[in-house]
């Protein structure tokens, strides 16, 4: 073997290490920066919900005056089921687990999980991985207590609006659409003439927009709003975004990353517990 076929093998060696300790270098890298991703999502989201925990608190909030007989949009869980008032997502089997997720419209931290992972858990639930199904809070009403009149019970109004939305066959679109264009600021509310917009924005027309938009100026699901909200009150929950899996409460920070809140409900339903499946929530202070 001459010195030079050997200078060249050995370089060539040494160049094929460099690049696979360089491959190794950048996989690490990506590694690194979506872990960090996560990170600053879930943080974000956290101190979120801090913030409008401590100030949006369920305590001095009057507890709505519920109506079990209130008109309740098509395919809702009636008012004498555990689910009661709730909005099922998906056509899972009734041997999945079942994921509930209380939300406000107007809380800010919801809607920073929809953009998060919303479509995540939605796809979750029509791929029959997961009974998904949406519970509405209105305890933020209450920010707007003496406020402009043209967007008082902001969240009992927007419910309400879901339920028409319901009807017209447009769950998903709407839930998305009105997170999408919630107000920046907490309080600052939804009028009636945004409200009746969003029917155009999830994509009604002709009679059917005309049907949703009536059912909006009616409020005929104002009922069913309003006791959804008291439910979550009688619950006692601690604020919004707040999910159950089988019963068991989900920490946000799991809602938000779809491997694992994919692997806590495969272990959820291979029989654990989603308190034992899933990872304490980190401090917020």
């Amino acid at each position: 073997m001459s010195e030079s076929g050997k200078n060249r093998r050995d370089k060539a060696a040494a160049a094929r290490d460099a690049a696979a300790a360089q491959e190794r270098r950048r996989e690490r890298t990506v590694r690194i920066i979506g872990a960090i991703t996560v990170l600053v999502v879930v943080v974000g989201i956290i101190v979120v919900a801090v913030v409008a925990r401590n100030s949006s608190s369920t305590d001095t909030v009057a507890t709505p005056t519920a109506d079990p007989n209130a008109a309740a949009p098509s395919g809702t869980f009636p008012s004498d089921d555990p689910l009661k008032y709730g909005v099922p997502v998906g056509a899972a089997s009734a041997d999945v687990p079942v994921l509930e997720i209380w939300e406000d419209f107007q809380c800010p931290a919801c809607a920073a999980v929809e953009a998060a992972n919303g479509q995540g858990i939605v796809d979750l639930a029509n791929a029959g991985t997961v009974q998904l199904v949406w519970r509405t809070a209105t305890f933020l009403d209450r920010v707007n207590d003496g406020g402009d009149p043209a967007i008082q019970n902001s969240s009992t109004r927007a419910g309400a609006a879901f339920g028409c939305a319901i009807d017209a066959g447009k769950t998903e679109e709407f839930h998305s659409t009105l997170f999408a264009n919630q107000p920046v600021n907490e309080g600052e509310g939804f009028t009636d003439e945004q409200l009746l917009g969003f029917g155009s924005d999830i994509g009604l027309s002709g009679a059917e927009l005309e049907t949703y938009q009536q059912c909006v100026t009616d409020g005929t699901y104002l009922g069913w709003a309003t006791n959804s909200g008291a439910t979550f009150q009688e619950n006692g929950h601690p604020g919004t975004p707040f999910a159950l899996l089988n019963g068991q409460e989900v920490p946000t920070e799991t809602l938000v990353d779809q491997a694992a809140l994919e692997e806590l409900i495969a272990s959820v339903a291979d029989g654990g517990s989603a308190d034992s499946a899933a990872s304490p929530a980190p401090s917020a202070s």
